[in-house]
């Protein structure tokens, strides 16, 4: 859990920083991106070490989980507030315990329980007026994007528990990438005026970041952590970036929060990654 929390408090501070990105086309960013993602793991690459059938998978894994998940979640900031972004992503811990239960073909009670507690501790801390319009195209790209981001998780756990113990994630994360990067190009190609693209100096330093360390080293590190705590707590966690958001806001970036709202939705959020680490046996054990 350590890597989990580690890395929602770098992407806590992306909120703030796709602002920077504003007008540019959200499909060419997703390129980028990605493109500097690869680029980060493509040196550690041993495909070979893996079976052809599970490269396609991985390949596809990337697709959805970063590939599908950037084109409609950048595209939703054109109909939202950065706000109602971090709003609508808390049903995320809801579509990884319906993954993992569809995957596993059978019900845990107290991951459901520990995805509830979830949305309701980031609810209780985003929770404000979305407005009454212009928010129902990006209620649903954002909807999209959490279902593509979860399903990729559980896909990912799987995938990996049947590759060879002597395969590290580093050798063949590349694969991923590649998978994502096909997809985000193929959309491009339809939806980018790539000639009229125009990014600022200090617009291509923030993509350079997000491309290396939001995207490629944070994903790489989700990945690996994912691996190491059950579907319930990699539900629960999933909203850790909310608060941890609203936190860096207030420290960094002057904004104002209610703070008795933030304390109650972090106790609530921790309840559910509790409720999820129960032992099987315990009070908190499957059904």
């Amino acid at each position: 859990m350590p890597l989990l929390l580690a890395v929602s408090l770098v992407w806590a501070f992306s909120f703030g920083l796709i602002k920077r990105l504003a007008g540019l086309d959200p499909t060419a960013i997703a390129v980028i991106r990605l493109a500097i993602s690869l680029a980060v793991f493509a040196p550690f690459l041993r495909a070979s070490r893996i079976a052809p059938a599970a490269r396609i998978r991985l390949f596809l894994i990337g697709m959805v989980q970063f590939g599908a998940v950037y084109i409609l979640y950048l595209r939703s900031y054109a109909h939202l507030h950065a706000y109602e972004v971090a709003l609508f992503t808390i049903t995320t811990p809801i579509f990884v315990a319906l993954a993992d239960a569809a995957a596993e073909r059978r019900w845990r009670v107290r991951y459901a329980a520990a995805a509830a507690l979830s949305v309701a501790g980031a609810g209780t801390v985003v929770y404000s007026s979305v407005g009454d319009s212009g928010i129902l195209a990006g209620f649903v790209l954002v909807q999209l994007s959490n279902l593509c981001f979860a399903a990729g998780q559980v896909a990912w756990r799987r995938e990996r528990a049947l590759l060879p113990e002597e395969v590290s994630d580093a050798s063949v994360f590349a694969l991923p990438y590649a998978g994502a990067l096909a997809i985000t190009v193929l959309v491009s190609l339809f939806t980018t005026r790539w000639p009229a693209f125009s990014a600022t100096p200090a617009q291509w330093a923030t993509m350079v970041y997000l491309g290396a360390i939001a995207s490629g080293a944070c994903f790489f590190l989700w990945n690996v952590g994912s691996t190491r705590v059950n579907a319930g707590t990699l539900a629960a966690i999933n909203n850790a970036k909310i608060p941890l958001g609203i936190a860096c806001s207030l420290l960094f970036f002057g904004e104002t929060a209610d703070l008795p709202r933030l304390l109650l939705g972090g106790a609530l959020m921790a309840l559910g990654v509790w409720v999820a680490g129960e032992k099987p046996g315990g009070a908190g054990a499957a059904t």
